[in-house]
């Protein structure tokens, strides 16, 4: 039987669908300011995950379509055919950088005896339901990713009928756009294939999509070969759309002929693909049938040893971002600063001023370094690129207190401080012109951006960063961060920036396990999670201390090389302390945003690192909150992280996603190498809590009951399950997942170095009070209800942690 077809029991979603292109229409209106500021807290939600701050496109969308039955803006033409893969129905989930309404038709299929049916649609927008053209109902909530349910309760004939769905919604940066359609109750219902083709092909195609996954998680070398262990019985052709993550604008196509039978197929060589975390979108088709999956793979090319000086490491950097970043505003800087004008790095530049002329979300990401190039750089490109640049700088729209109509998102500490910094640059670039929107001169725009820069760092220096040890969003605060320092003609600035540059690279230095971010982070996204040598904090790492990777998507790593050669930057020599090799231990406590909103604990030797998040909001829902992350040995891959799925798609756009933060907020306590990890979800979410267990990257792994080991160089680890471990043979996560089943799964985890046996460890005590591991080393080990931790004679509470950090050093 073709899954997804058969007798629906009460609570089961229709899972096969017909869909038709997604039709996105600009959606303007008038320009007009917005009220607000910086809110570092916008993911502590209340309800669920939802982000309460509004647009005024938003406001005046919901006005025009809420409670009201959608009303369709096209026809209905096929063109796709979606298969569930963990969604609970229908998932065409993206990002969109612009305020678009965006509308999809949909269609299923059902046969029954007759009767009155129940069916709960859910939705986070509007939907028309229709069953065989005739309209039964609808759904208006258009609340931001906040899906809602409706039951409509239809009378159907003895037969098959088709449900046809039209549901919209207006998207902004991240957008759930979802439709799920489940059986209620009432007369017997059973789905059954909508497709145009038979069962036999549809199964095939949907067996082979849910079973492929690449030969390993990571490639550093030779051909790229994707794993079939349900071979197909027909010749299928591959289409294979390479992309990065949602800010990449980058796509490669490729193609594959998949003989009748295959077990594996050659998709690309590593040398011909971008060094970095990357999305395969497949899509096989069998005669007349096609469906897409979309699978995620590093791509990490090994890297020479890094140059011995740091003069010649900044060249190396400035000389791989020139040559393999991708073409955008960051690597034309680098082209610039390398002597390499031209038309090359004009095109680079002229691609991107179109979307910070409209605003796109992430504009202020491509326009920091689009000032430094022109401040420093203008000289070298032609009057009429020249021209254009500056027309764009005074047309953008830097603040949310002037009119605009977009959605750029300002309320993140990343996002407010490059405002800041373009407002404050770009008015010191232009001085007597007049920029569009706030009809302020140059010089009152910067002045502007100043004082608005000096509130942000009133804020960084006493609190730092909410967005805890993010290997995402850190890179993008230095972005800011050195182009004050290198372009500011402020003085006061200059030096807080420097001295905040320092502090974040400090921190990463601490948090650094031979080159690769090790830690609890506050906002993470399974590219940055699981590309391990190829995200940027490793690059900055190679620069700075000659330990880590190098990856194609890069923010700040040029920005850093010039503030570090042109512009006099210096910074702390951490370079013992980030690349650990001593016979050493180094704990370090500490606290992050405001109020001492997380509470950080990290400790590492030279075989293994941990970092974790104490006493961060147990139990409540999350957002993009990873909690803990370890490392063992000398490979950047060689890690555990463990969460509870957001969504149960891989690649998808949620937050939580599948490896990016937890749907359900984790209890977490550590002592040392020493860590637990207590779940408590709730029904709604998925029945099951994993671990990123990359076996690949490990030289011994054993998993067995709810037992997991791995060895990597001299380091070790042990992961202790309440329930057995299953590892994940097929699919997308083949080979790099431990599956818990429930929602209330414990996990021990016990880093080390030696042979000694800590697979016997367990916990004792309930959920939400003292709790105790007895370990072979350590002894007994308390974890309070309150989030102390005491053993070895030793108490550590969390809520003493200063911003500062407080660090502690003894035999490893």
């Amino acid at each position: 039987m073709l899954e997804g077809t058969g007798p629906l029991s009460p609570g089961d979603p229709l899972t096969l669908w017909r869909v038709g292109r997604t039709v996105e229409t600009a959606y303007d209106i008038a320009d007009q300011p917005m009220d607000g500021a910086m809110d570092p807290f916008f993911f502590v939600t209340d309800t669920k995950n939802f982000i309460p701050h509004e647009y005024p496109c938003r406001t005046h969308f919901a006005a025009a379509h809420r409670g009201k039955p959608p009303v369709p803006n096209h026809a209905f033409e096929p063109v796709r055919s979606a298969l569930p893969f963990g969604a609970p129905g229908l998932d065409l989930s993206g990002f969109w950088f612009r305020a678009t309404h965006i509308a999809t038709w949909a269609e299923t299929a059902v046969t029954t005896p007759g009767g009155t049916v129940d069916l709960t649609l859910t939705t986070p927008g509007g939907a028309l339901v229709m069953v065989d053209g005739a309209v039964v109902g609808h759904a208006a909530h258009y609340v931001r990713n906040l899906a809602q349910s409706i039951t409509l309760t239809v009378s159907l004939s003895a037969g098959a009928h088709k449900i046809t769905v039209y549901f919209d919604d207006l998207a902004e940066r991240d957008t759930r756009h979802t439709l799920t359609l489940a059986y209620a109750g009432g007369a017997p219902l059973a789905a059954i294939n909508p497709f145009d083709a038979p069962d036999e092909t549809v199964s095939a195609v949907a067996n082979a999509l849910s079973t492929m996954h690449f030969e390993r998680p990571f490639v550093r070398e030779g051909a790229v070969r994707l794993i079939f262990p349900e071979p197909l019985p027909a010749d299928v052709s591959a289409e294979i759309v390479v992309e990065g993550d949602f800010m990449s604008h980058e796509r490669l196509p490729l193609s594959a002929t998949i003989p009748a039978g295959a077990r594996a197929v050659t998709v690309a060589d590593v040398e011909a693909l971008p060094a970095d975390f990357r999305h395969f979108r497949i899509r096989l088709t069998m005669g007349s049938f096609s469906a897409e999956r979309t699978l995620g793979l590093e791509v990490c090319p090994a890297a020479p040893p890094a140059p011995t000086t740091l003069p010649a490491r900044i060249e190396e950097a400035l000389h791989h971002v020139a040559e393999h970043a991708e073409p955008d505003t960051v690597c034309a800087l680098a082209r610039l600063a390398a002597g390499r004008a031209g038309a090359a790095t004009e095109a680079m530049i002229a691609q991107s001023l179109p979307r910070i002329r409209a605003c796109w979300d992430c504009a202020d990401f491509a326009l920091v370094p689009l000032l430094w190039a022109r401040m420093a750089y203008g000289a070298q490109l032609t009057t009429p690129l020249r021209a254009e640049i500056d027309a764009t700088i005074l047309s953008y729209r830097y603040w949310m207190d002037e009119p605009g109509n977009d959605v750029q998102w300002y309320f993140s500490e990343n996002h407010a401080l490059l405002f800041h910094t373009a407002a404050h640059l770009a008015g010191t670039l232009l001085p007597d012109a007049t920029f569009a929107r706030s009809g302020r001169t140059g010089r009152e725009q910067a002045a502007v951006g100043a004082s608005r820069l000096a509130a942000w760092f009133d804020h960084f220096e006493r609190w730092e960063m909410a967005e805890f040890n993010s290997a995402a969003y850190f890179p993008i605060d230095l972005k800011g961060l050195l182009a004050l320092f290198a372009l500011s003609p402020d003085a006061a600035l200059r030096a807080r920036a420097g001295k905040a540059a320092a502090r974040l690279i400090t921190q990463i230095a601490k948090s650094a396990h031979h080159g690769t971010l090790t830690a609890a982070q506050g906002r993470s996204y399974e590219h940055t999670l699981r590309g391990g040598e190829t995200a940027e904090l490793t690059a900055l790492s190679r620069l700075l201390w000659g330990v880590g990777g190098r990856g194609a998507r890069v923010h700040a790593l040029p920005q850093l090389a010039l503030a570090l050669r042109d512009h006099g930057l210096t910074l702390p020599d951490e370079a013992a302390l980030a690349h650990l090799c001593d016979g050493t231990e180094r704990g370090w406590h500490f606290a992050q945003g405001e109020n001492h909103f997380a509470r950080l604990t990290h400790a590492k030797t030279a075989d293994w690192a941990l970092g974790t998040a104490a006493t961060y909001r147990w139990f409540q829902w999350g957002y993009q909150e990873t909690l803990l992350q370890g490392r063992i040995g000398r490979d950047p891959q060689a890690q555990i992280v463990i969460n509870h799925p957001g969504e149960g798609v891989h690649c998808g756009y949620g937050r939580p996603s599948f490896w990016g933060g937890s749907a359900s907020i984790p209890r977490v306590q550590q002592y040392r190498g020493l860590a637990i990890v207590v779940f408590d979800g709730l029904f709604e979410q998925l029945p099951f809590t994993h671990a990123l267990f990359p076996r690949a990257a490990f030289d011994q792994h054993h998993v067995a009951g709810p037992i997991a080991e791995a060895a990597s160089g001299a380091g070790r680890m042990t992961v202790v399950g309440s329930a057995p471990l299953t590892p994940i043979e097929t699919g997308p996560s083949a080979g790099v997942e431990l599956r818990m089943a429930g929602r209330d799964g414990r996990w021990i985890v016990r880093l080390h170095r030696g042979e000694a046996d800590f697979s016997a460890l367990s916990l004792t005590g309930p959920s939400d009070g003292p709790l105790l591991v007895d370990d072979p080393v350590y002894g007994p080990v308390h974890f309070g209800a309150d989030g102390t931790v005491a053993a070895e004679g030793t108490t550590i509470d969390p809520r003493t942690f200063p911003v500062e950090g407080v660090t502690s050093e003894r035999p490893a």
